[in-house]
């Protein structure tokens, strides 16, 4: 089925959820939150005492993974065996467990046919790091979000507060740019845009602004 694909990549901190959510609540469309899968393989890993250099247990684990994706105005919801995980997956130790898993070659093997299985009609949303690039090259629309560090770590702070949870600005900028590295680095599926992308740097820019620049392209596109 030739369905409709918008994909968003870029590192973390860019905008790429918050961007992802709202089109998805406005053109009524499925979403995929792909860096949420590496999250849950790691939480999940965790669970079982698995350590996150296992290669065979983790791809095990990717292989056997029961999420879902459900978006309403508080946001997206994170089922997994139909328990709401999306709290436990936010932290920063999450993250930074889900960039290792994320690294290993097996788990984006066992992953990369369940991301697929996220396009259903009408339409996909889907949020990662090489959702553009790797899972959807297909994808009629691409955009590739980027943000100065000073900026994504200040938002990440910001969210992290607004939630209660006692972090340091300059702890979670090396985390973030340790992040990056891995990200950029590793050997499959790194970080970067595809070809095609369209590149924005939301540094300056309030998400309506983004929202409204996505949406223009695509209805040029004749994607809605």
């Amino acid at each position: 089925m030739n369905l409709p694909i918008i994909t968003i990549d870029g590192p973390s901190g860019t905008g790429k959820g918050t961007l992802a959510i709202r089109l998805t609540r406005f053109l009524g469309w499925h979403l995929l939150d792909s860096g949420a899968l590496y999250r849950v393989v790691a939480f999940r890993a965790q669970q079982l005492g698995v350590a996150l250099d296992a290669v065979d247990p983790l791809e095990g684990i990717a292989q056997s993974l029961p999420l879902e994706f459900r978006v309403d105005e508080q946001g997206v919801h994170i089922l997994l065996n139909q328990i709401n995980v999306t709290d436990e997956i936010r932290s920063e130790s999450a993250g930074s467990a889900a960039s290792f898993v994320a690294a290993i070659p097996e788990v984006r093997i066992a992953l990369l046919e369940r991301q697929r299985e996220f396009c259903q009609p009408p339409g996909l949303v889907a949020d990662g790091r090489d959702m553009g690039t790797v899972v959807f090259p297909q994808a009629a629309l691409k955009i590739f979000l980027t943000a100065s560090p000073e900026e994504r770590a200040q938002r990440r702070y910001k969210q992290l507060k607004q939630k209660g949870i006692d972090v340091s600005l300059a702890r979670l900028s090396e985390d973030i740019a340790a992040r990056d590295q891995r990200d950029e680095r590793r050997k499959m599926s790194p970080l970067q845009p595809a070809p095609d992308a369209i590149n924005l740097d939301t540094t300056a820019l309030d998400i309506a602004v983004v929202e409204e620049i996505v949406m223009t392209l695509a209805q040029e596109r004749g994607l809605v």
